[in-house]
């Protein structure tokens, strides 16, 4: 998977959407800065995470997302819902969806189609490309995403070594 060049000088930004930036995204941000920061990388590769909704703005993650993350020893306490715009998407190198609806909706705020992808794009499982929205599930449901945002989170990390950070 290719990733668009940088836009500016300075580090590489991730914006990682969902719709209510509650649940798939914040759990793709705190896994995300995570490998980052395993591999080196989070001097030269930032990523955040929104929703395209506004309905949980200031709030702080599902607490299902948050306890699926916080049992596997990360940190989900310091997360608080954001809704993006155009004009805060227009300062990222590269948006990243959650699911086929999310790029939709990226793509009516004016991202354009070279710096949008789906989060399961990294993921080396075939797949339907989304990131299923664990909202009206059980807990198994936030488990399973946490499944496929770790594999594509490692594909994603492994595109930005090869084509970010060492050009």
């Amino acid at each position: 998977m290719s990733l668009p060049p940088p836009r500016t000088a300075g580090a590489y930004r991730i914006a990682l959407v969902c719709l209510g930036n509650i649940c798939r995204s914040p759990i793709a941000d705190v896994v995300v800065n995570h490998r980052l920061h395993e591999a080196g990388l989070d001097a030269l590769v930032s990523a955040d995470s929104y929703g395209t909704a506004g309905w949980h703005i200031g709030n702080p993650m599902d607490p299902r997302s948050a306890a699926t993350l916080d049992a596997v020893g990360h940190d989900s306490s310091s997360h608080r819902a954001r809704q993006i715009d155009a004009a805060s998407a227009a300062t990222y190198d590269l948006v990243v969806a959650m699911d086929h609806d999310n790029a939709r909706d990226l793509r009516a705020l004016g991202v354009p189609d070279d710096r949008l992808r789906l989060f399961r794009d990294f993921d080396p499982t075939p797949g339907d490309g989304d990131v299923p929205d664990p909202y009206y599930g059980g807990d198994d449901g936030f488990s399973a995403v946490l499944e496929l945002v770790e594999r594509s989170a490692d594909g994603l990390i492994a595109a930005l070594e090869q084509e970010v950070v060492r050009t």
